[in-house]
C-alpha cells in the first residue's frame, strides 16, 4: 500500500505534552467491530471487558537511553553530539543513533557525561553508530543510569526539557525488565486500582517483553509499505503464558492486547493457525493492512503518528476506512494523541 494512503492532518495543540492524572483518568474512545464508536476513559476498561478475558502486557522498563556531550579528540573543535542508545551487542557496547552524525567518523572518541567515554566503532546507514564504552556491565548501567536522560519522543523533548516527573511518568507501574527506549505507552494508562478492579470482574493479565528500540521514533521513508524494514527488537514470551492464553481461548476467552508492542510479540509467537508458543528472540513484525490478524481479540492502544508503522498496525487490526473515521472523531472531540496521550480501545473486525 501507498504510505500515504495513513496520512492525516493532527493539530498540534492536541499532542499531549504530559499524561492525564491520574492516570486511568485518561479519555478512551471505544470502537466496536462494526465501527460504531463510544467516548469513555481508561477507568471504564472492566465495563467492556468479560469475565474469563486475559491482559497481555509488556513488562520491560524504559532506562534513561539519550546521553548528551562532545566529540574529543580529533582537530581543534569538540562540537556536540547527542547519542540516544538503542540496542546492546556486548556488555560495552551499544547501537545508537547520533545527532548530527555527519560529524563522526570510525575512530572518533566521544565524551557523554562525567566519566563516560566511549568510542565509535561503526558508522551505519540512517545516523546509527556502534558505540564501544570505557566501562562495561554494571558499571556501565550505572553510569548511564547517571548521565542518561529519559528519551521522550521528539515530539514532547522538542518543545520541552525532560525533568524528574518523567522519569516516573514515562514509565508502566509494572515495569519489570530495563532495556526499552519508548515506553510501551497504552500501559501508562494503568493504575494498581484499575488492576484491582478488572481482577475483581475475572479478568486477568499475562506480560511479555518487548524492548522497543528507537527505530520507533524513525520516520517511513518509502513511497510504499511493502519497502520499508522494520529494526529487530528482542522479544520474550515464557512457557506459562503461552499456556495461560491457549487455554484463554480454549475456554472461550478473548486476548486483550495492550499496547502494539505486545501484539507485534504475539503475532511473532503465533504460528498460522493462532496457536501461542514461548519465544526469546528478536522480531521485526511489520503488520499492514493486508496482515491477518491471528491472536487478540481486542486491543487497548494509543492514538499514534500519521503514516507511522503505528498507525498501519492498528489500520490493519481494525480497518483503515474506520481507523480513519475514528481518528477524525478523536480529533473532534478535542482527544489528546501520542504518548502522553488519550486512548482508543479497538474490538477487531472478523
Amino acid at each position: 500500500m501507498r504510505v500515504d494512503e495513513f496520512d492525516f492532518e493532527l493539530p498540534e495543540e492536541l499532542i499531549a505534552l504530559r499524561p492525564a492524572s491520574p492516570r486511568d483518568s485518561a479519555r478512551m474512545l471505544v470502537v466496536r467491530a462494526d465501527g460504531s464508536l463510544d467516548h469513555a476513559h481508561v477507568r471504564d476498561l472492566p465495563n467492556y471487558l468479560e469475565r474469563g478475558d486475559v491482559l497481555v502486557l509488556n513488562d520491560t522498563k524504559v532506562f534513561p537511553a539519550r546521553l548528551h556531550g562532545r566529540r574529543i579528540g580529533r582537530g581543534g573543535t569538540e562540537p556536540k553530539i547527542e547519542a540516544m542508545l538503542h540496542k546492546r551487542i556486548a556488555p560495552d557496547r551499544f547501537l545508537a543513533f547520533a545527532r548530527p552524525a555527519r560529524k563522526l567518523v570510525a575512530g572518533d572518541g566521544l565524551s557523554l557525561g562525567q566519566s563516560l567515554e566511549a568510542r565509535v566503532e561503526a558508522i551505519g546507514s540512517d545516523g546509527e553508530i556502534e558505540l564501544g564504552f570505557a566501562l562495561g556491565g554494571v558499571e556501565l548501567d550505572a553510569a548511564i543510569a547517571a548521565q542518561g536522560e529519559v528519551p521522550l519522543p521528539p515530539y514532547i523533548s522538542g518543545k520541552r526539557k525532560p525533568d524528574s516527573q518523567d522519569a516516573a511518568d514515562y514509565q508502566t507501574v509494572f515495569a519489570q525488565h530495563r532495556g526499552s527506549v519508548a515506553a510501551p505507552t497504552a500501559g501508562l494508562h494503568f493504575t494498581p486500582e484499575l488492576f484491582e478492579r478488572l481482577h475483581e470482574k475475572g479478568i486477568s493479565h499475562e506480560t511479555v517483553t518487548l524492548h522497543v528500540g528507537a527505530g520507533t521514533f524513525l520516520p517511513v521513508k518509502t513511497e510504499d509499505t511493502s519497502q520499508h524494514k522494520m529494526h529487530p527488537e528482542w522479544a520474550t514470551l515464557s512457557v506459562e503464558t503461552a499456556e495461560h492464553l491457549s487455554r484463554t481461548r480454549e475456554e472461550g476467552g478473548r486476548i486483550v492486547a495492550v499496547g502494539t508492542t505486545s501484539l507485534r510479540t504475539l503475532e511473532s509467537a503465533a504460528d498460522a493457525s493462532g496457536r501461542i508458543a514461548p519465544m526469546a528472540r528478536e522480531t521485526d513484525i511489520f503488520i499492514t493492512p493486508g496482515y491477518r490478524i491471528k491472536t487478540a481479540e481486542v486491543l487497548l492502544t494509543n492514538f499514534h503518528l500519521p503514516r507511522s508503522t503505528l498507525f498501519m498496525l492498528v489500520s490493519a487490526f481494525s480497518g483503515l476506512e474506520t481507523m480513519k473515521r475514528a481518528y477524525a472523531e478523536a480529533i473532534r472531540e478535542r482527544y489528546r494523541f501520542y504518548s502522553y496521550g488519550d486512548a482508543c480501545l479497538l474490538f477487531r473486525t472478523p
